[in-house]
């Protein structure tokens, strides 16, 4: 009896501290594409030749101080229940300082400058797992206000919509911002913090989704259709996905002669060093399988955002 006793005390003891080990996603809280463009923060993006609209995160810092009340405070509510957060004004000020660098620089053999969007840009420094979008509207009813927010988790390699909470706070007459959001938001966030976590542990058991995407340079002599020892150079790329994903899971959304694209790859969220594995860290691995012996194919690896890589095969 004394020994079941000291049996179950261990398993409760083991249990605490493997729960409190738990890892839980890095977030980032963010104001949401329809709160800056309804308050006049955007910027026109050229995209190919298609002219997008962009949030325009810094000048929503620098000029709307309700921006980093609101920001603050969900950054507090989330600190609080253990999730690691990114701070977005710092990832702001380390973007610009990249931007300087970026303008200076060009491709080795063509001259033609980087292509990636400012949101891109922004993911990519920030290495976020997910982005939390924060849209709220203050109402005045009388000489009491309240707060309707829509909270969105996105994740941030697929921009895939994976928990969302809605809702109104009651009619307060506090003018302080901070506090008409937490009565908005409190009933709401352990729900939302547990979808987040579900996403997460699905993320660990399956692996993290990224895109891959394979094509070749006009003046290279080869092409996906070239054999290595009679197999096709578009299969052999196929296998090495199938070996080196969780549980072998990918699909093959489209595959001619000169390109290939590859969505929902799934890769392990940690190397066996324990540092997440983004898209770029995971190609560069069949990057070098292609430029070795026996295909010796030079190629350059080409990243846009956290989860969207390109393989160009035949030149740098």
């Amino acid at each position: 009896m004394k020994k079941s006793i000291l049996l179950g005390i261990a398993f409760l003891f083991v249990s605490v501290i493997v729960f409190g080990q738990a890892k839980k996603p890095t977030l980032m809280v963010v104001p949401s594409d329809v709160w800056c463009n309804q308050n006049g923060y955007m910027i026109n993006y050229d995209d190919q030749g298609t002219l997008v609209k962009v949030p325009d995160y810094k000048r929503a810092f620098q000029e709307n101080a309700e921006v980093i009340q609101v920001i603050s405070h969900i950054n507090g509510m989330m600190a609080e229940r253990g999730f690691p957060l990114k701070n977005m004004e710092s990832v702001i000020k380390t973007l610009n300082s990249n931007a300087a660098e970026d303008n200076l620089r060009t491709s080795k053999s063509s001259g033609s400058g980087i292509s990636e969007s400012p949101i891109d840009a922004f993911k990519k420094v920030a290495k976020a797992d997910i982005i939390m979008q924060l849209t709220w509207t203050v109402n005045k009813t009388g000489p009491k206000k309240s707060i309707t927010f829509n909270l969105q988790g996105l994740d941030a390699y697929t921009d895939k919509q994976i928990a969302t909470a809605v809702g109104t706070g009651d009619p307060s007459f506090s003018a302080e911002l901070p506090v008409l959001l937490n009565e908005a938001v409190l009933a709401h966030i352990d729900g939302f913090n547990d979808q987040l976590m579900t996403h997460f542990e699905d993320l660990f058991e399956n692996g993290r989704e990224i895109i891959v995407r394979i094509q070749k340079w006009d003046d290279w002599d080869g092409d996906l259709e070239t054999e290595f020892d009679d197999e096709e150079l578009g299969i052999i790329i196929e296998d090495w996905l199938a070996d080196n994903t969780v549980k072998g899971r990918f699909s093959t959304t489209d595959m001619t002669e000169n390109m290939a694209l590859f969505e929902q790859v799934r890769i392990p969220l940690y190397n066996d060093k324990n540092r997440a594995i983004d898209a770029r860290r995971y190609v560069r691995g069949l990057s070098k399988f292609l430029k070795n012996a026996p295909y010796n194919i030079p190629n350059k690896l080409v990243m846009k955002g956290l989860g969207r890589a390109t393989i160009i095969l035949g030149g740098k």
